[in-house]
């Protein structure tokens, strides 16, 4: 079994809570527990990771690497726009990984529109709700 890492940045740990008009009244929880039945579906294990912390999430994809993680699905959040330490963090891993956004980037504030971790992924998709990260998971066979 391919384990995979599902790795949330800053405020998806307010999912249901923050912005509903945008993100949806589900729960990072609920995203969880529909992640964890298609990575099993898919023949991944799925280890999941939030933190608000740039440093945290740095320190994990290090850790994560070190086990032997097969891939990364991430949505480092508003990070995705400013963190060149997390596009390094993901490139030094050597691992593909995917990137997720839940709204549409393109469709919001300017700022947003450019992902600086992007560079160290596969492929991204946004916009697509929580069906971004089956989307993600269906596309990974292809970078394994």
């Amino acid at each position: 079994m391919k384990k995979i890492a599902i790795l949330h940045g800053p405020n998806l740990d307010r999912l249901g809570k923050r912005e509903p008009d945008v993100y949806g009244y589900a729960t990072l929880k609920d995203l969880e527990k529909m992640i964890r039945a298609e990575a099993k579906a898919c023949g991944y294990s799925p280890t999941f990771f939030q933190s608000n912390h740039e440093g945290a999430l740095i320190d994990k994809i290090h850790a994560l690497t070190d086990r032997g993680v097969d891939a990364f699905i991430v949505n480092f959040g508003a990070y995705s726009h400013t963190s060149i330490a997390l596009c390094d963090a993901l490139s030094a891993s050597g691992k593909p990984a995917i990137e997720v956004h839940i709204s549409n980037i393109k469709k919001r504030e300017k700022f947003r529109h450019t992902s600086m971790t992007a560079g160290a992924c596969k492929s991204m998709i946004s916009g697509k709700g929580f069906s971004g990260y089956i989307e993600a998971l269906k596309r990974l066979p292809k970078y394994l």
